[in-house]
Protein backbone atom coordinates (compact mmCIF):
# COMPACT_ATOMS: atom_id res chain seq x y z
CA UNK A 1 0.00 0.00 0.00
CA UNK A 2 1.13 3.77 -0.86
CA UNK A 3 1.81 5.99 1.86
CA UNK A 4 -0.95 8.16 3.41
CA UNK A 5 -2.17 11.67 1.83
CA UNK A 6 -0.30 14.55 4.12
CA UNK A 7 -2.40 17.38 5.07
CA UNK A 8 -1.17 20.40 7.53
CA UNK A 9 -4.26 22.02 8.69
CA UNK A 10 -3.46 25.27 10.00
CA UNK A 11 -5.40 28.03 12.22
CA UNK A 12 -4.79 30.43 14.72
CA UNK A 13 -6.14 28.43 18.02
CA UNK A 14 -7.23 24.90 18.57
CA UNK A 15 -9.82 23.06 21.58
CA UNK A 16 -10.38 23.69 24.00
CA UNK A 17 -10.31 27.67 22.84
CA UNK A 18 -13.93 28.11 22.24
CA UNK A 19 -14.82 29.43 18.76
CA UNK A 20 -17.08 28.08 15.55
CA UNK A 21 -14.08 27.85 13.45
CA UNK A 22 -12.17 26.13 15.97
CA UNK A 23 -14.59 23.75 16.26
CA UNK A 24 -14.36 23.04 12.20
CA UNK A 25 -11.06 22.78 12.85
CA UNK A 26 -11.16 20.17 15.29
CA UNK A 27 -13.61 18.40 13.22
CA UNK A 28 -11.18 18.22 10.27
CA UNK A 29 -8.12 17.16 12.15
CA UNK A 30 -9.96 14.19 14.06
CA UNK A 31 -12.04 13.06 11.18
CA UNK A 32 -9.77 13.30 7.96
CA UNK A 33 -7.34 10.61 9.40
CA UNK A 34 -9.86 7.74 9.20
CA UNK A 35 -10.95 8.50 5.62
CA UNK A 36 -6.79 7.85 4.69
CA UNK A 37 -5.33 11.13 5.47
CA UNK A 38 -1.82 11.86 8.04
CA UNK A 39 -3.12 15.18 9.37
CA UNK A 40 -0.92 17.47 12.09
CA UNK A 41 -2.42 20.66 12.98
CA UNK A 42 -0.49 23.55 13.60
CA UNK A 43 -2.07 26.38 15.91
CA UNK A 44 -0.69 29.15 18.26
CA UNK A 45 -0.61 29.06 21.89
CA UNK A 46 -3.86 31.08 23.51
CA UNK A 47 -1.77 34.10 25.41
CA UNK A 48 1.98 34.15 26.02
CA UNK A 49 3.98 30.89 26.38
CA UNK A 50 6.60 28.70 24.42
CA UNK A 51 5.96 25.70 21.72
CA UNK A 52 3.97 22.66 23.19
CA UNK A 53 3.78 19.66 21.26
CA UNK A 54 0.84 17.39 22.09
CA UNK A 55 -1.46 14.05 21.23
CA UNK A 56 -5.15 15.31 21.64
CA UNK A 57 -8.00 12.92 20.88
CA UNK A 58 -5.24 11.47 18.55
CA UNK A 59 -4.62 14.61 16.45
CA UNK A 60 -0.95 15.35 16.31
CA UNK A 61 -0.93 19.30 17.21
CA UNK A 62 1.64 21.79 17.60
CA UNK A 63 0.73 24.92 20.05
CA UNK A 64 3.40 27.25 18.66
CA UNK A 65 4.90 29.68 21.74
CA UNK A 66 3.52 33.18 21.64
CA UNK A 67 4.02 36.91 22.90
CA UNK A 68 0.17 37.34 22.41
CA UNK A 69 -2.74 38.42 20.84
CA UNK A 70 -3.33 41.98 19.53
CA UNK A 71 -5.74 43.00 16.82
CA UNK A 72 -7.29 39.76 17.16
CA UNK A 73 -3.92 37.64 15.49
CA UNK A 74 -1.26 35.71 18.00
CA UNK A 75 1.99 37.17 17.50
CA UNK A 76 4.26 33.96 17.06
CA UNK A 77 8.06 33.77 15.17
CA UNK A 78 7.76 29.92 16.25
CA UNK A 79 4.81 29.72 14.32
CA UNK A 80 6.38 31.24 11.16
CA UNK A 81 9.59 28.56 12.02
CA UNK A 82 7.26 25.94 12.52
CA UNK A 83 5.24 26.52 9.60
CA UNK A 84 8.28 26.46 7.12
CA UNK A 85 9.56 23.60 8.72
CA UNK A 86 6.33 20.90 8.80
CA UNK A 87 5.69 21.96 5.57
CA UNK A 88 8.22 20.21 3.90
CA UNK A 89 6.57 16.92 4.34
CA UNK A 90 3.07 17.96 3.24
CA UNK A 91 1.25 17.39 0.54
CA UNK A 92 -1.25 19.76 1.35
CA UNK A 93 -1.12 22.97 3.28
CA UNK A 94 -5.10 23.54 4.76
CA UNK A 95 -4.98 27.37 5.57
CA UNK A 96 -8.13 28.95 7.49
CA UNK A 97 -8.45 32.32 7.72
CA UNK A 98 -8.94 35.46 8.38
CA UNK A 99 -5.56 34.69 10.32
CA UNK A 100 -3.06 37.20 8.77
CA UNK A 101 0.17 34.88 10.38
CA UNK A 102 -0.20 32.32 8.27
CA UNK A 103 -0.80 34.26 4.87
CA UNK A 104 2.79 35.75 6.19
CA UNK A 105 4.37 32.36 7.06
CA UNK A 106 3.13 30.88 3.58
CA UNK A 107 4.44 33.82 1.83
CA UNK A 108 8.15 33.57 3.39
CA UNK A 109 8.25 29.52 3.42
CA UNK A 110 9.59 28.53 0.28
CA UNK A 111 6.58 25.82 0.36
CA UNK A 112 6.09 25.13 -3.09
CA UNK A 113 3.03 22.24 -2.91
CA UNK A 114 -0.74 22.65 -2.59
CA UNK A 115 -2.52 25.31 -0.76
CA UNK A 116 -6.16 24.85 0.11
CA UNK A 117 -7.94 27.57 2.06
CA UNK A 118 -11.06 27.76 3.90
CA UNK A 119 -12.52 31.03 3.86
CA UNK A 120 -14.25 31.40 6.99
CA UNK A 121 -15.33 35.15 6.55
CA UNK A 122 -14.15 38.80 5.62
CA UNK A 123 -12.34 40.72 8.03
CA UNK A 124 -15.09 43.24 8.85
CA UNK A 125 -14.04 45.67 12.05
CA UNK A 126 -10.38 45.64 11.92
CA UNK A 127 -10.02 48.35 9.19
CA UNK A 128 -6.06 49.57 10.77
CA UNK A 129 -5.31 46.00 10.33
CA UNK A 130 -6.55 45.39 6.76
CA UNK A 131 -4.27 48.03 5.30
CA UNK A 132 -1.31 45.99 6.62
CA UNK A 133 -2.73 42.92 6.30
CA UNK A 134 -4.36 42.99 2.38
CA UNK A 135 -1.11 42.19 0.37
CA UNK A 136 -0.55 38.87 2.24
CA UNK A 137 -4.65 38.24 1.84
CA UNK A 138 -4.03 38.76 -1.90
CA UNK A 139 -1.10 36.61 -1.96
CA UNK A 140 -2.94 33.72 -0.62
CA UNK A 141 -5.60 33.92 -2.28
CA UNK A 142 -3.08 33.88 -5.80
CA UNK A 143 -1.50 31.30 -4.48
CA UNK A 144 -4.50 28.91 -3.48
CA UNK A 145 -5.41 26.11 -5.41
CA UNK A 146 -8.63 26.10 -4.04
CA UNK A 147 -10.56 28.09 -1.72
CA UNK A 148 -13.21 26.68 0.19
CA UNK A 149 -16.38 28.66 1.10
CA UNK A 150 -19.73 27.52 3.32
CA UNK A 151 -22.24 29.00 0.89
CA UNK A 152 -22.18 30.79 -2.16
CA UNK A 153 -23.29 33.96 -0.07
CA UNK A 154 -19.40 33.95 1.33
CA UNK A 155 -18.69 34.54 -1.99
CA UNK A 156 -20.88 37.09 -3.27
CA UNK A 157 -20.85 38.62 0.00
CA UNK A 158 -17.14 38.94 -0.07
CA UNK A 159 -14.99 42.62 -0.94
CA UNK A 160 -12.68 39.90 -2.46
CA UNK A 161 -13.80 36.90 -3.17
CA UNK A 162 -15.59 37.59 -6.13
CA UNK A 163 -13.02 37.70 -8.38
CA UNK A 164 -11.88 34.22 -7.36
CA UNK A 165 -14.92 32.91 -7.81
CA UNK A 166 -13.07 30.19 -10.41
CA UNK A 167 -11.43 28.94 -7.82
CA UNK A 168 -14.11 28.15 -5.03
CA UNK A 169 -15.72 25.11 -3.87
CA UNK A 170 -18.86 25.11 -1.66
CA UNK A 171 -17.93 23.13 1.64
CA UNK A 172 -20.73 23.65 4.08
CA UNK A 173 -20.18 23.32 7.43
CA UNK A 174 -21.92 20.60 9.46
CA UNK A 175 -22.98 18.49 12.41
CA UNK A 176 -23.82 15.07 13.45
CA UNK A 177 -27.46 14.84 13.68
CA UNK A 178 -27.48 11.73 15.45
CA UNK A 179 -25.46 13.09 18.28
CA UNK A 180 -28.10 15.70 19.23
CA UNK A 181 -31.42 13.49 18.60
CA UNK A 182 -30.02 11.65 21.30
CA UNK A 183 -29.93 13.87 24.44
CA UNK A 184 -32.81 12.94 26.84
CA UNK A 185 -35.60 15.94 26.19
CA UNK A 186 -36.14 17.83 29.08
CA UNK A 187 -39.03 20.94 29.71
CA UNK A 188 -35.97 22.65 30.59
CA UNK A 189 -37.07 26.29 28.88
CA UNK A 190 -40.89 25.61 29.70
CA UNK A 191 -39.84 25.05 33.50
CA UNK A 192 -38.54 28.60 33.24
CA UNK A 193 -41.36 30.06 31.86
CA UNK A 194 -43.53 33.25 33.63
CA UNK A 195 -46.71 32.46 31.53
CA UNK A 196 -47.23 28.47 30.62
CA UNK A 197 -48.82 29.03 27.59
CA UNK A 198 -46.11 31.49 26.26
CA UNK A 199 -44.66 30.74 22.83
CA UNK A 200 -40.60 29.91 23.61
CA UNK A 201 -38.04 32.13 22.06
CA UNK A 202 -34.36 31.47 22.05
CA UNK A 203 -31.32 32.98 20.86
CA UNK A 204 -27.69 31.82 21.89
CA UNK A 205 -24.59 33.42 21.26
CA UNK A 206 -22.09 35.94 22.42
CA UNK A 207 -23.55 38.88 23.79
CA UNK A 208 -21.41 41.11 21.28
CA UNK A 209 -22.22 43.88 18.82
CA UNK A 210 -22.62 41.64 15.98
CA UNK A 211 -25.13 39.67 17.11
CA UNK A 212 -27.72 41.96 17.03
CA UNK A 213 -29.25 40.81 20.78
CA UNK A 214 -30.37 44.61 21.39
CA UNK A 215 -32.39 44.66 18.19
CA UNK A 216 -33.72 41.35 19.25
CA UNK A 217 -34.59 43.38 22.49
CA UNK A 218 -35.97 46.14 21.62
CA UNK A 219 -38.37 44.05 18.92
CA UNK A 220 -39.52 41.93 21.86
CA UNK A 221 -41.16 44.88 23.09
CA UNK A 222 -44.10 45.02 20.29
CA UNK A 223 -44.19 40.57 20.73
CA UNK A 224 -47.13 39.26 22.20
CA UNK A 225 -47.79 35.61 24.23
CA UNK A 226 -43.88 34.95 23.95
CA UNK A 227 -40.87 34.53 26.29
CA UNK A 228 -37.32 35.15 25.66
CA UNK A 229 -34.47 33.28 26.49
CA UNK A 230 -31.19 34.53 26.13
CA UNK A 231 -28.23 31.96 26.59
CA UNK A 232 -24.39 33.38 26.32
CA UNK A 233 -22.14 35.68 27.88
CA UNK A 234 -20.30 39.16 26.31
CA UNK A 235 -19.25 42.44 27.27
CA UNK A 236 -23.02 43.85 26.04
CA UNK A 237 -24.57 41.65 28.79
CA UNK A 238 -25.31 43.83 31.19
CA UNK A 239 -26.59 46.46 29.24
CA UNK A 240 -29.02 44.10 28.00
CA UNK A 241 -29.95 42.84 31.06
CA UNK A 242 -30.57 47.26 32.07
CA UNK A 243 -32.71 47.61 29.17
CA UNK A 244 -35.33 44.61 29.90
CA UNK A 245 -35.55 45.75 33.33
CA UNK A 246 -35.90 49.31 31.82
CA UNK A 247 -39.20 48.51 29.69
CA UNK A 248 -40.53 46.51 31.77
CA UNK A 249 -39.32 42.85 30.28
CA UNK A 250 -38.16 41.55 33.28
CA UNK A 251 -40.92 38.41 33.34
CA UNK A 252 -40.28 37.55 30.06
CA UNK A 253 -36.81 38.47 29.23
CA UNK A 254 -34.26 35.24 30.44
CA UNK A 255 -31.00 35.54 30.56
CA UNK A 256 -29.06 32.29 31.18
CA UNK A 257 -25.79 32.67 30.97
CA UNK A 258 -23.19 30.56 29.93
CA UNK A 259 -25.40 27.12 28.86
CA UNK A 260 -23.33 23.80 28.40
CA UNK A 261 -23.74 21.20 26.09
CA UNK A 262 -26.52 18.94 27.31
CA UNK A 263 -28.09 22.19 28.46
CA UNK A 264 -27.54 23.87 25.38
CA UNK A 265 -29.08 21.07 23.40
CA UNK A 266 -31.88 20.52 25.88
CA UNK A 267 -32.83 24.52 25.13
CA UNK A 268 -33.07 24.10 21.58
CA UNK A 269 -35.43 20.96 21.46
CA UNK A 270 -37.39 22.84 23.85
CA UNK A 271 -37.68 26.32 22.22
CA UNK A 272 -40.49 26.95 19.29
CA UNK A 273 -38.98 29.31 17.49
CA UNK A 274 -34.85 29.91 17.28
CA UNK A 275 -33.59 33.78 16.36
CA UNK A 276 -30.53 34.93 15.03
CA UNK A 277 -31.12 38.74 14.94
CA UNK A 278 -27.20 39.29 13.62
CA UNK A 279 -26.39 42.59 12.28
CA UNK A 280 -23.01 42.60 10.34
CA UNK A 281 -21.29 40.00 7.78
CA UNK A 282 -19.12 38.95 10.68
CA UNK A 283 -22.23 36.36 11.08
CA UNK A 284 -20.63 34.87 8.52
CA UNK A 285 -22.62 31.13 8.58
CA UNK A 286 -24.26 31.16 12.09
CA UNK A 287 -23.97 27.42 12.97
CA UNK A 288 -26.63 27.73 15.64
CA UNK A 289 -29.20 27.60 13.14
CA UNK A 290 -28.26 23.98 12.09
CA UNK A 291 -28.03 23.05 16.12
CA UNK A 292 -31.78 24.54 16.70
CA UNK A 293 -33.10 22.91 12.35
CA UNK A 294 -31.93 19.66 13.34
CA UNK A 295 -34.30 19.82 16.42
CA UNK A 296 -37.36 21.01 13.98
CA UNK A 297 -37.31 24.57 14.52
CA UNK A 298 -37.93 26.99 12.57
CA UNK A 299 -35.38 29.84 12.22
CA UNK A 300 -35.79 33.89 11.97
CA UNK A 301 -32.95 34.79 10.69
CA UNK A 302 -31.40 38.39 8.68
CA UNK A 303 -30.79 39.13 5.19
CA UNK A 304 -26.98 39.67 5.37
CA UNK A 305 -24.19 39.37 2.66
CA UNK A 306 -22.84 36.65 4.37
CA UNK A 307 -23.80 32.73 4.23
CA UNK A 308 -26.64 33.03 6.81
CA UNK A 309 -29.63 33.38 4.86
CA UNK A 310 -28.44 30.59 2.86
CA UNK A 311 -28.61 28.40 5.89
CA UNK A 312 -32.02 28.46 7.03
CA UNK A 313 -34.54 29.13 3.60
CA UNK A 314 -36.97 32.40 3.93
CA UNK A 315 -40.27 30.92 3.56
CA UNK A 316 -39.02 26.97 3.45
CA UNK A 317 -37.60 26.33 7.06
CA UNK A 318 -37.59 29.84 8.40
CA UNK A 319 -37.67 33.87 8.12
CA UNK A 320 -35.73 35.94 7.11
CA UNK A 321 -35.74 39.77 7.68
CA UNK A 322 -33.36 42.75 7.10
CA UNK A 323 -31.45 43.03 9.37
CA UNK A 324 -31.31 45.97 12.43
CA UNK A 325 -34.88 46.17 11.72
CA UNK A 326 -36.74 45.63 15.31
CA UNK A 327 -40.41 46.26 13.65
CA UNK A 328 -39.69 43.44 10.44
CA UNK A 329 -38.26 41.04 13.14
CA UNK A 330 -41.31 41.23 15.64
CA UNK A 331 -43.57 40.79 12.85
CA UNK A 332 -41.92 37.85 12.17
CA UNK A 333 -41.74 36.55 15.93
CA UNK A 334 -45.46 37.26 15.80
CA UNK A 335 -46.61 35.51 12.66
CA UNK A 336 -45.11 32.40 14.01
CA UNK A 337 -45.98 32.56 17.64
CA UNK A 338 -49.54 33.06 16.49
CA UNK A 339 -49.58 30.21 13.88
CA UNK A 340 -48.78 26.84 15.29
CA UNK A 341 -49.29 24.63 11.90
CA UNK A 342 -46.74 27.02 10.28
CA UNK A 343 -44.08 26.83 12.33
CA UNK A 344 -44.53 23.26 12.76
CA UNK A 345 -44.66 22.78 9.09
CA UNK A 346 -40.96 25.19 8.57
CA UNK A 347 -39.80 22.75 11.62
CA UNK A 348 -40.03 19.81 9.40
CA UNK A 349 -38.35 20.75 6.45
CA UNK A 350 -35.44 22.19 8.82
CA UNK A 351 -35.07 18.74 10.07
CA UNK A 352 -34.81 17.55 6.99
CA UNK A 353 -32.62 20.18 5.40
CA UNK A 354 -30.06 19.22 8.41
CA UNK A 355 -29.79 15.57 7.42
CA UNK A 356 -29.52 16.24 3.58
CA UNK A 357 -27.35 18.62 3.17
CA UNK A 358 -25.44 19.35 6.36
CA UNK A 359 -24.20 16.33 7.63
CA UNK A 360 -21.13 16.50 8.80
CA UNK A 361 -19.65 13.16 7.85
CA UNK A 362 -20.77 13.77 4.29
CA UNK A 363 -19.01 17.11 4.16
CA UNK A 364 -15.74 15.58 5.78
CA UNK A 365 -15.78 13.21 3.19
CA UNK A 366 -16.07 15.88 0.41
CA UNK A 367 -13.11 17.68 1.74
CA UNK A 368 -11.08 14.62 1.84
CA UNK A 369 -12.04 13.93 -2.00
CA UNK A 370 -11.14 17.85 -2.62
CA UNK A 371 -7.69 17.92 -1.11
CA UNK A 372 -6.79 14.44 -2.44
CA UNK A 373 -7.46 15.50 -5.96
Amino acid sequence: MGRKFRVLEVNKAYYPHIGGIESLVRQYSEELSPLGAQVRTLVCRDGRGYTVHERLNAVDLTRAGSFGTYFSCPLSLSFVRLFRKMTKSADAVHINVPFPLADAALLVSGYKGKVAVSWHSDIVKQKKLMLFYRPFMMYLLRRADVIFVATEGHIDGSDVLPQFREKCRILPYGIVPEEYLAIERKPFLTDKLTDKNAVKIFFTGRLVYYKGVDVLLRAFRHTRNCELFIAGTGQLEENLKRYAKAHGMSDKVHFLGFLPDDELRQAYADCDIFVLPSVAKSEAFGIVQLEAMVYGKPVINTSLPSGVPHVSLHGVTGLTVPPSSPKALAAAINRLAEDKPLREKLGRNAAVRVKRDFNEKDIIRKLYEFLSE
